[in-house]
């Protein structure tokens, strides 16, 4: 819900008037007035602001499933993809999940959602048959129906608990491999789950922080000094606004010197990484991005 503008103004004459509008815009930093921004560029306000909250609609598709046989153990493995609806999504990003990783997440939000979730079933194994092309197929549907019922429950699509069922494996690979030394690999795993964190996290967008980060640390060790450039800025605002001070310093440290290299201008930058690290609040760490982003997964 959006709070009624009001004015003296009425009918089309508040609508058509170019004089500034004097209050504070909701979502505009602590401090700053709108009475600098015209009705237009207020309008334009609001809609940037209603696009920003607006809850994005996933779909999930399990279109496929496959067994694995290993010497002391057989498994499936379903074939999950996270699909944005209301338009083309481009970036369909598939993950493979066991049934033992959907009966572990409906245990953890059993312990804080036990009666929400009285009337949404995980589908059960059976005592035979598990391995079955019908048993399967039926299986699919089942999980595919599961993950949409705690979809359209606002308070479980928002848990750490249902977000890291889809990114938590392949962040894990991703900081193996970084750490080491596999910036390639570990580089495309990232984007894989940076692009399902956006699509999980659109309420949260601190949650990306760290995924940001470790994809600068990987695309400046692989030598792309201006796609790492390009991801620290698109992580900044999110360490600024969410207070991720162990990150602050670190990240600007290293745009700080992307910069330099591209013969940028990064006096801005400077001005703040010095505020930051003669901080009244507490000594700032002294580890480099780099030794920060491995440090996590362990």
């Amino acid at each position: 819900r959006y709070p009624k503008l009001t004015s003296p103004h009425t009918g089309n004459e508040f609508l058509n008037s170019s004089k500034s509008v004097s209050f504070m815009a909701v979502g505009a930093s602590p401090g700053i007035s709108a009475s600098c921004l015209t009705t237009a560029e207020l309008q334009q306000h609001w809609r940037a602001v209603k696009q920003e909250i607006r809850c994005i609609k996933l779909l999930f598709e399990i279109p496929s499933a496959r067994t694995i046989e290993q010497a002391s153990s057989k498994y499936v493995v379903y074939q999950i993809v996270v699909i944005r609806s209301g338009s083309y999504d481009r970036e369909r990003v598939a993950i493979e999940r066991r049934y033992s990783d959907f009966f572990h997440l409906h245990q953890q939000l059993l312990q804080d959602f036990s009666e929400e979730l009285e009337e949404v079933m995980l589908p059960k194994k059976k005592l035979v048959g598990n391995f079955s092309e019908e048993n399967i197929s039926e299986r699919r549907v089942a999980l595919c129906d599961y993950l949409t019922q705690l979809y359209a429950r606002r308070y479980i699509r928002r848990t750490r608990a249902f977000i890291a069922f889809f990114t938590h494996p392949e962040l894990k690979t991703a900081y193996d491999l970084l750490r080491g030394g596999r910036f390639s690999q570990a580089l495309e795993v990232l984007e894989k789950a940076l692009v399902l964190q956006r699509k999980l996290s659109t309420h949260d967008q601190a949650l990306l922080v760290p995924t940001l980060c470790a994809l600068v640390v990987c695309q400046r060790d692989l030598g792309d000094i201006h796609d790492a450039f390009q991801t620290g800025h698109m992580a900044l605002p999110a360490v600024r606004r969410y207070g991720f001070t162990r990150y602050r310093a670190p990240l600007l440290e290293a745009m700080v010197d992307l910069g330099y290299k591209l013969e940028h201008p990064v006096a801005q930058l400077q001005e703040e990484l010095i505020k930051v690290q003669n901080s009244p609040h507490g000594p700032v760490s002294l580890v480099s991005l780099k030794e920060l982003v491995v440090q996590e997964f362990t």
